[in-house]
């Protein structure tokens, strides 16, 4: 990218993210996600590190906030409240600690003293606010508003328990040197002098920041309420634990239950180490997290970093990473300020689900039964630990929905092994010139149509089109299908490249002296993948039902068929009715099978494969008295303890049915994170929806 390309994109992304951070400190409100502005403000930080110069004063990395309600009382903070840089792999931590390293002259393993160099603790998705004590009194609480000038909140924050309205100070060290025995707490004094000093002379004035914060569970019970009022539910538990902070009636923020916990002792009383500045905070009877950590090294925050992020789902709050920082109070001064944020910390966020890129292209995939899907081509951005570089728009519809354009700035969300999609256009970072998407007249020489009543547009004849006779011996060798090893793409082109394969009836016919010639293939190879393919010419009838690439038939709907039917050949000659009276199939799905079955091309297929030796078994009735049966299960979403695959076994393992939509007949839906249209349709007609836990629940009773 050039300079002034450059000033261009920067100009659009500091509005952009302006606007956002806008709406969410100053007015509690949320379009894009998190983890989708820390895209915007990442690839900002980005640009402006490559052209420094192009850095401007009112540049949102150059600030921290909003500017505060006016109605509120302001506050001026005695020190800055700054946030945090992000990194997003152990790459860029890694680089931050060179950053460091070179500031300070010297490497981390000498600077290594009481117990490590890095102070680390879990990120919580809070809201940030200092507390003043004086002469051990709750006597002011604020926000964090631009940094330099807050919100004056100390009614709301005396709602919340966990914030202690005094501090007994006398008692406080009594009761500590007492729970020596039974608590350990009196081992915590007697090994750090220094928070046992701090403790015991207190001064008139003690600042606090921590986090306000609302758990899971308080979360889903505001929702709850929101719901049974007839209003909008909260978007997350942050938005919610802020929007009550900075209510102007206190009995709100009461009422929403919120919680706290330090995690800095602004005044100076003599603490060496921000590990110390915890402990005087928990002696005092200040909440802490718990779970923070002396590191030696970045090995050791890493592993830290990984193991609070498998327990992350089983916390009791939402956290989006975790906190680095130097421990050394004098070492984390002496490096000072960069922009807004301290030298010395960062925020080491997890894998996020979306982020922002750039739409370079529209281009056309083609499937087997010769559907078009745009899809878009991406400025590669990593999202969940995996770099995307395309995302699908499924149709044209859902491009006209989404108003995208050519050089649009987009949020693609991915959660899990969930396929990338884009979720949102941000238009006020549309370049001048960015291009709309037509679909097009013809494709792979043959006329483009649109069928009345569907979303979709296909190819008019999709047997005469390469990429589509490649696309259905893909599907045929696939992992639900024949589940040939070692037959992968790349063979499957050099096969039809070199004219050994025009159908799937081909490849049984396949010799070794055929595949020998081909590149890459010495004798070993060759004879392993005609082995391999001789291997599968045995197979279920729901398999070979599935390889056959018949429009809507998924894998579900294939082991209906079978089970109904128990054979090919009563599958072949079965009527249009007989298949519409099988359970999850409907007149659309009936008359595409039999019209398949009933089109020559197709027979002659089928009559090959046989020739050709596959032999197709016969299916096994499944036994009625399990404790499923004739109950219909739909899944959506990600599932966290099993993938949807083992799900179904498990459903199926117990007499139930699997379908692909949700509809009166269906019994249950198991809705994992991210559960899409599914989930929503379930609720519109008052289908039972069992979370992960719940499915788990009835599978361990069955």
């Amino acid at each position: 990218m050039n300079r002034e390309h450059a000033r261009q994109r920067l100009e659009k992304l500091r509005a952009e993210i302006a606007r956002h951070r806008y709406l969410y400190h100053v007015l509690d409100r949320q379009e894009i996600s998190d983890a989708a502005l820390d895209s915007l403000k990442h690839e900002l930080t980005a640009l402006e590190e490559q052209f420094p110069d192009l850095i401007t004063p009112d540049s949102p990395s150059q600030r921290v906030g909003g500017i505060p309600l006016k109605g509120f009382k302001k506050v001026t903070h005695t020190a800055p409240m700054r946030s945090l840089a992000d990194v997003f792999s152990p790459e860029e931590l890694g680089a931050w600690e060179e950053r460091v390293k070179k500031f300070l002259r010297h490497s981390t393993e000498e600077a290594v003293s009481e117990g490590g160099y890095f102070f680390v603790e879990p990120k919580v998705d809070g809201f940030a606010v200092s507390l003043t004590y004086k002469n051990g009194i709750l006597s002011a609480g604020s926000t964090r508003g631009d940094g330099v000038t807050g919100e004056d909140v100390t009614e709301n924050i005396k709602t919340i328990d966990s914030v202690p309205l005094r501090l007994e100070l006398p008692a406080v060290l009594a009761k500590a040197e007492v729970k020596d025995k039974e608590h350990g707490v009196g081992d915590i004094l007697s090994r750090y002098p220094r928070v046992k000093a701090a403790v015991a002379a207190l001064p008139l004035l003690l600042e606090v920041r921590g986090e306000v914060y609302m758990t899971k569970e308080r979360f889903a019970a505001a929702n709850r309420e929101q719901e049974r009022l007839g209003l909008p539910p909260f978007a997350n538990p942050r938005n919610c634990a802020a929007g009550s902070i900075r209510q102007l009636d206190p009995r709100i923020a009461a009422s929403r239950c919120l919680s706290f916990f330090a995690y800095d002792v602004v005044t100076d009383l003599g603490q060496e180490t921000h590990e110390e500045g915890h402990l005087i905070a928990q002696m005092l009877g200040i909440a802490v997290l718990p779970l923070t950590k002396c590191c030696r090294n970045l090995a050791e925050v890493v592993c830290y970093w990984d193991e609070i992020a498998e327990m992350r789902e089983s916390l009791p709050f939402l956290i989006d990473g975790i906190v680095v920082q130097i421990n050394s109070r004098a070492l984390f001064d002496a490096l000072g300020v960069a922009g807004k944020a301290p030298r010395g910390a960062v925020a080491f966020k997890f894998a996020a689900e979306e982020a922002t890129t750039i739409v370079e292209d529209i281009i056309l995939q083609v499937g087997r039964t010769g559907v078009l899907t745009p899809v878009a081509v991406l400025t590669p951005v990593s999202i969940g630990g995996v770099v995307v570089s395309r995302a699908t728009l499924h149709n044209s519809d859902e491009i006209e929905r989404l108003g995208i354009r050519i050089g649009d700035t987009v949020v693609i969300h991915r959660a899990g092994d969930v396929i990338p999609r884009v979720v949102r256009v941000l238009v006020r970072l549309r370049p001048h010139g960015a291009k709309p998407f037509r679909m097009p007249k013809s494709f792979c020489g043959q006329p483009v149509v649109r069928v009345e009543n569907e979303v979709a547009y296909r190819i008019a004849d999709p047997a005469a089109c390469g990429e589509v006779v490649h696309e259905r011996l893909r599907h045929f060798v696939s992992k639900g299908a024949f589940d040939i090893d070692g037959l992968g793409p790349k063979i499957l082109d050099r096969l039809m490249e070199h004219g050994l394969v025009t159908d799937p009836a081909d490849l049984f016919a396949l010799t070794k002296d055929d595949v020998l010639p081909l590149e890459g293939f010495a004798t070993v190879a060759a004879e392993n993948l005609i082995r391999a393919i001789s291997e599968k010419k045995s197979i279920t009838l729901a398999r070979f039902i599935f390889a056959l690439g018949i429009r809507y038939v998924g894998e579900e709907t294939a082991i209906d068929l079978a089970e109904r039917f128990g054979t090919l050949k009563r599958i072949m000659v079965a009527s249009q009715e007989e298949l519409n009276a099988v359970p999850n199939i409907g007149e659309v799905v009936a008359k595409s099978i039999a019209a398949w079955f009933c089109d020559p091309v197709n027979e002659k297929l089928v009559a090959r494969l046989m020739r050709e030796g596959v032999r197709v078994r016969r299916a096994v009735s499944r036994p009625v008295a399990v404790p499923l049966a004739g109950k219909t299960f739909v899944l959506t979403g990600t599932l966290a303890s099993f993938s949807r695959d083992e799900a179904k076994e498990m459903i199926r393992a117990c007499g139930g049915t699997i379908a692909e939509s949700v509809s009166k007949k269906t019994n249950f839906v198991v809705a994992g994170s991210d559960p899409g249209s599914k989930r929503a349709r379930a609720e519109a007609l008052g289908v039972p929806i069992l979370d992960e836990a719940a499915f788990r629940k009835m599978m361990d009773l069955l």
